[in-house]
């Protein structure tokens, strides 16, 4: 497998931001991290192995991204208004930096690329791709929370419109824009979460993301996997198998 890591200075983060790229050839995907996750993460967790053929067959080329959570959503020391300036100091190093940087290394000029990433890479993954649908060609999300107000992050629902903006199930519901809709629904969006332990609030949330793609009529992939199905690892190597087949199998 071709591995190549890269570093630069980030301006728009005024730090030091790495990545790394796991194929030769195929569908370019950015990969979130997990929650305060690295850009190692995909590989060190085993994802990279599970997929492999797929990355050894030329049908997709992987970018995993850094993430910063811990400067934006899980810094709970800055208020809800700083986190969210944080993230989207975040938002423009990816689509001003990491996009290029893309495009430039498939020699693809205007390519969108796949958004990926389990739990806290799902929430990622699902918030650039709305934000951005002329970037990203779509999202594999697995086992996501789509909406900020959440145990995890410590905001409550009197904290949203401070973030609003990076909360999916609360800014989608308010988005009528042609433009923005009719690239919704000319993408592949896949949204995916077990119903074992440790999935309510995704699932609860899941739900919620199906409903307004549903009311909106933007087509979209929303699967519920079993009961016995965890938020856990061995389970998202067998859904992004899955999802991989039905693209580019």
């Amino acid at each position: 497998m071709h591995i190549e890591e890269h570093n630069w200075f980030s301006p728009n983060l005024n730090r030091d931001m790495a990545l790394k790229i796991y194929g030769h050839w195929g569908k370019p995907f950015i990969v979130f991290p997990s929650s305060r996750g690295r850009y190692f993460d995909y590989k060190g967790m085993g994802m990279i192995n599970a997929i492999d053929g797929f990355i050894n067959e030329g049908k997709i080329k992987m970018f995993c991204i850094d993430s910063i959570d811990a400067e934006s959503w899980h810094n709970f020391a800055v208020p809800p208004a700083d986190r969210n300036a944080r993230h989207e100091a975040y938002d423009r190093y990816v689509v001003e930096e990491v996009i290029p940087f893309i495009r430039d290394h498939c020699r693809s000029p205007n390519e969108r690329v796949m958004a990926n990433g389990c739990s806290m890479g799902a929430y990622h993954s699902v918030n650039f791709f709305l934000k951005h649908p002329d970037v990203f060609e779509g999202t594999i999300a697995l086992s996501g929370l789509y909406r900020l107000d959440r145990t995890e992050f410590g905001l409550s629902a009197a904290d949203i419109p401070a973030v609003y903006f990076n909360s999916p199930v609360n800014y989608l519901s308010g988005i009528n824009d042609p433009w923005y809709l009719d690239h919704y629904r000319h993408s592949k969006i896949i949204v995916c979460v077990g119903q074992g332990a440790w999935e309510e609030e995704a699932i609860a949330d899941t739900r919620s993301l199906d409903a307004l793609f549903r009311e909106k009529s933007i087509p979209a992939w929303i699967d519920f996997w079993g009961y016995n199905v965890n938020h856990d690892w061995p389970w998202w190597y067998k859904q992004m198998n899955y999802f991989l087949q039905r693209l580019y199998g």
